[in-house]
């Protein structure tokens, strides 16, 4: 039981027995001799009352109602108030020598009474307060599941509306600038495949590696064209799947960091393949020996991203590796796909 929840039920306790005490309070008795009294009803009412939670809780879901409520009458407070009655006769006998002590039966009847009375009070308190915050969750949850599902229609729509918003761009390209429309369709299908292809935990190598070649086409369409690009990327073996948009972390990075400097050349080279369920993804770029940024030593979110993916997904079944040097920039990736 959590700290909190103890000290509210040792305050719901003691509220409940300093209630009993003004209420039941009879100028016959003193005062000490009716906090002892309600005390002594405390004890056995509490115990009855977890008692009779617990077995709510197993029984209620083994769905034996009935078995719950013989045992929880016929034993638990009949037992109780036996136990009671009894504790009350040495109580009256050794301390408080009432001038008439009651017998057994009427102590035994008084303490079931009031037992069985107080227990079926706050027990059913109990479980009116557990169903109504159980209805309030439940309004929460769904009232949270229509605000998920009227954000996923936006984000379903948000994307057809964008799209059409390319087409219109692309309508209005002029023809015989065939070179900003390639741009534009390039770009195009690289989105699609992010919104709609990229959902699931893992999709189909051949539309990554598809995905991967549309990236390099769009890159060398809107770099200098002193950039020396080659790709080769390998024909697939079997139904290999792989994390969406994982590889294309090292080749982003290859395009950013790649060497801008006319008096030297700047070269990125890509290789995938794959080896039975193996993968192997090799990328060079040429940098720029002044340059003060580069992949390692940079920010490097989307690189600390692509390392923290790795071990998520493919602990034990993959390594990395980077070398930075003066001018260039190279990494290593191999991955035992399924």
């Amino acid at each position: 039981m959590k700290r909190s929840t103890f000290v509210y039920h040792l305050l719901f306790w003691a509220g409940i027995y300093l209630l009993w005490v003004l209420i039941f309070r009879s100028y016959s008795f003193p005062v000490t001799q009716t906090m002892t009294i309600e005390f002594c009803y405390l004890v056995f009412i509490t115990a009855d009352y977890y008692a009779i939670t617990y077995l709510i809780n197993r029984l209620l879901k083994l769905k034996k109602r009935y078995s719950f409520f013989v045992f929880a009458i016929l034993v638990i407070t009949l037992l109780s108030a036996w136990m009671r009655a009894l504790v009350a006769m040495q109580m009256n006998r050794l301390v408080f020598h009432p001038a008439m002590q009651p017998d057994f039966p009427t102590l035994y009847l008084s303490s079931l009474f009031n037992i069985s009375f107080w227990v079926l009070l706050i027990t059913a308190g109990k479980m009116l307060v557990d169903r109504m915050q159980h209805q309030t969750k439940l309004e929460l949850l769904e009232s949270e599941k229509r605000k998920n599902e009227l954000d996923y229609l936006k984000a379903q729509i948000n994307p057809h509306a964008l799209f059409n918003s390319l087409n219109t761009i692309y309508g209005h390209i002029d023809k015989s600038n065939q070179t900003a429309r390639n741009i534009l369709l390039q770009f195009s299908g690289l989105l699609r495949y992010q919104l709609y292809d990229c959902s699931a935990e893992y999709v189909g190598l051949d539309k990554e590696l598809a995905y991967i070649r549309n990236y390099i086409a769009f890159q060398q369409l809107r770099k200098e064209q002193g950039l020396d690009v080659t790709a080769d990327i390998g024909d697939l073996t079997g139904e290999l799947k792989i994390a969406p948009l994982l590889l294309i972390v090292l080749i982003e990075n290859a395009f950013k960091f790649v060497g801008n400097n006319d008096e030297s050349e700047s070269r990125i080279t890509i290789k995938i393949n794959t080896r039975n369920s193996v993968l192997h993804c090799y990328v060079f770029n040429t940098a720029d020996t002044a340059m003060s940024i580069k992949p390692d030593n940079s920010n490097g979110i989307g690189l600390a991203n692509f390392k923290r993916r790795l071990e998520l997904l493919y602990a034990g079944k993959y390594t990395f590796e980077a070398e930075q040097g003066n001018d260039s920039y190279t990494t290593n990736l191999t991955i035992e796909l399924t």
